[in-house]
């Protein structure tokens, strides 16, 4: 969910002596800044879409600095920025969500890491990783290793994180080598403490300009160029940057009193690792381990000596590594094995192959790998307790539960414009029967969760046409692409409508244009009303379309579900070949939402007049069937007891949550359901006409319900 830093971007400009307080997003942020950064641009998405609303909330302090923002397209555009570092001294950071982000991104970071850096270039990734996560359980460990890039994974701490990118800048510019930084969500969102220092300005900026070009044919990525880049990497780069993280100590190192075993981590999973140490009696609340911890805030180069020196007279070692590959499990093992080291590295086994390592994954891991190689000094049935007492209070629960608890999908927002095109699909599937629906990356993507269940594929960002490509042909009747106004900029556009055209596709595209990408917090889109600081951009998607060649476009207000399924009816069995377009237009009811309620409070301080729509059901006549519900799906209705006490089945009702949309009504119309619903004005500041009409109401309506013999 969007929010805004307004506030909280003024620490920003903290200097030398200062103490910063806040989150760790944006300690990234003012870490940026204190490194001299010429520019910096990425592409929204979970958990680090809060950085660029930051940047963008702290817009007055980049001009001050001459920092240029972009809020690039997609993650290739952001990525392809990172070319500025190649041949001028400009320092760059661009921001994406991982590992999907990575892989649009994959192409320029190829090119970027074979040609190398001039100044400091560096990714700042969402390593999205679990069961909080929203994207495909994969890992930036290996895009790090297949164009070595290095790569930091800074402990979740806010001093760690504003040291690891500020010598993550020094790092790349002494090794010429791009660096990514991955922060998981609690990392960005961790709160906490550092000293500040003052910010910088770039060498260069856009107050103070570079005058003159540079040409170096050897970063070119063409053939030979290419070849010697490659070798230069290997037999260069590589040493200079575990050369500069071994020098410079990136790596945490905590020592302990059992020196018969030890523990290397990735530097995100500290927290979970010291927690576990804790609840196992082997570390203190201060962060003091019995167990020695060599904490990589560089994953990738490791430095062969440093891990080694760290195993060397241990008998083994707990590798406590996130997801799979085991890459760095493997790495360690070569790198012992050629230092002729017979430590035991013991991982996945004790620890699952998948899923997030949280604090009682750790903990499990821990009490299996004690078990099995039972160190010296150690209490072993003190410190595998807490996990056979949690597994008992587990039982102990599901035993007074009864059951489980039921689950909970996610679902669309209050009034959200979206639902109304599959309540339309669902009901005109009665008479036209279903058909395939290629689904999208997006708010959209929830249509194929109960209770709409629509949705047969989802293939990527804007890719919701592109994926239907090869059903369509081969398909009874024609094929449903969906795709939102975010991904149709994305990737859409291209890869989607060009290409629909291009090889004459014969299917309904169904273009959702809320006005935003509401998904990851209501960032703008190009064709956004009013984009950052209320410019108009003037970018039209039906215009996009239309200059594409498309001849058959309709443009559909989303709540109208009656003209929704009158026009979709029409793309699915009319005449003749070709792509039919539908723009639904409705904007992203959240975002309305905000832009109203301050409106509507000075309106209402002002004394001036008001009137919120309400909706609701009529005890009397709803007959308790709830295919409104089925229908429609908002989560403002729900079922209440049926006050008359003749009928047992509970009845539809409206909860205050309702934001007036009129879904509920549109649905029982255009599904010929009961007529229960009805519509309320709530006039605030009433006017004189407003009274009067109110009173005649009344008395009309009393006069009315008197029983006449």
């Amino acid at each position: 969910m969007e929010r805004s830093f307004a506030k909280e971007v003024k620490q920003l400009r903290l200097g030398q002596g200062e103490t910063f307080h806040g989150e760790g997003i944006l300690a990234v942020t003012k870490a940026l800044l204190q490194s001299g950064i010429s520019y910096v641009g990425g592409y929204q998405g979970a958990p680090i879409s809060h950085l660029m609303d930051v940047l963008v909330d702290a817009e007055d302090l980049l001009s001050e600095l001459g920092v240029h923002l972009e809020t690039s397209t997609s993650e290739a555009a952001a990525a392809a920025m990172l070319g500025a570092s190649i041949n001028y001294p400009l320092r760059g950071a661009v921001t994406w969500k991982s590992t999907v982000g990575t892989n649009v991104a994959s192409d320029a970071l190829s090119n970027l890491a074979s040609a190398g850096v001039t100044g400091g270039a560096m990714i700042v990734l969402g390593e999205d990783y679990g069961e909080g996560s929203s994207i495909l359980q994969e890992r930036t460990h290996a895009f790090a290793t297949k164009s070595q890039i290095w790569l930091l994974d800074p402990r979740p701490d806010l001093e760690t994180i504003v040291h690891m990118v500020e010598q993550g800048f020094e790092l790349s510019e002494h090794s010429s080598t791009p660096v990514m930084l991955e922060l998981r969500i609690r990392a960005c969102h961790v709160h906490g403490a550092f000293p500040a220092s003052d910010n910088k300005a770039g060498q260069f900026n856009r107050n103070r300009v570079i005058e003159e070009p540079v040409h170096d044919f050897a970063r070119i990525t063409l053939p030979p160029s290419t070849y010697a880049q490659e070798k230069h990497k290997v037999e260069v780069r590589m040493p200079q940057a575990i050369n500069f993280i071994r020098e410079r100590r990136l790596n945490d190192h905590f020592a302990g009193d059992i020196d018969d075993v030890g523990i290397i981590c990735q530097g995100g999973l500290y927290n979970a690792t010291l927690r576990a140490l804790v609840q196992a009696g082997l570390a203190d609340a201060a962060g003091n381990s019995r167990i020695p911890i060599l904490a990589l805030n560089v994953t990738y180069p490791l430095v062969p000596d440093e891990v080694s020196e760290f195993c060397a007279g241990k008998s083994a070692i707990f590798m406590v590594e996130e997801g799979q590959p085991d890459y760095l499990e493997e790495a360690v093992n070569v790198i012992l094995r050629k230092a002729d080291l017979q430590t035991k590295v013991i991982g996945k086994g004790p620890l699952p192959m998948a899923g997030e390592y949280t604090a009682e994954v750790v903990l499990r891991g821990l009490s299996a790998f004690l078990d099995q190689a039972k160190p010296a000094g150690i209490d072993l049935a003190a410190a595998t307790a807490p996990i056979r007492a949690l597994d008992q209070y587990k039982a102990k629960a599901a035993e007074l539960l009864g059951d489980l608890v039921p689950t909970r999908p996610p679902t669309f927002c209050t009034g959200c414009p979206e639902r109304p095109l599959f309540s339309a699909i669902r009901i005109l599937e009665k008479d036209l029967g279903p058909t395939h629906v290629s689904c999208d990356i997006g708010c959209h993507t929830f249509s194929t969760l109960p209770p709409f269940n629509l949705g047969h594929t989802v293939l990527g960002y804007g890719l919701g046409l592109s994926s239907a490509a090869g059903v369509a042909p081969n398909f009874g009747k024609r094929v449903i692409s969906i795709m939102g106004d975010g991904g149709f900029w994305h990737n859409g556009v291209t890869n989607g409508v060009s290409s629909a055209l291009f090889n004459k596709a014969d299917g309904v595209l169904m273009v959702i244009k809320n006005g935003y990408t509401s998904a990851t917090g209501w960032q703008f889109v190009p064709s956004t009303l009013r984009g950052q600081a209320g410019r108009i951009t003037g970018v039209s998607i039906e215009k996009v379309i239309k200059s594409l060649g498309a001849n058959w476009l309709r443009k559909v207000p989303n709540y109208r579900v009656g003209r929704v399924m009158k026009t979709l009816r029409k793309a699915l069995t009319g005449q003749g070949k070709g792509l039919r377009v539908i723009v639904a237009d409705s904007e992203c009811q959240l975002a309305r939402q905000r832009r109203i309620r301050p409106e509507i409070a000075a309106r209402l301080q002002s004394g001036q007049r008001d009137i919120r729509t309400r909706f609701g059901v009529d005890d009397e006549t709803c007959t308790g069937d709830h295919a409104c519900i089925r229908l429609s799906g908002c989560p403002s209705l729900t079922i209440k007891v049926n006050p008359d006490p003749l009928r047992d089945d509970p009845v539809t009702t409206v909860l205050d949550s309702c934001v007036g949309c009129g879904l509920c009504g549109e649905v029982a119309h255009a599904a010929v359901l009961c007529p229960s619903f009805y519509k309320v004005e709530i006039v605030r500041n009433p006017n004189p006409w407003d009274r009067f009409r109110d009173a005649l109401n009344r008395y009309l309506l009393g006069d009315m319900s008197k029983v006449r013999i």
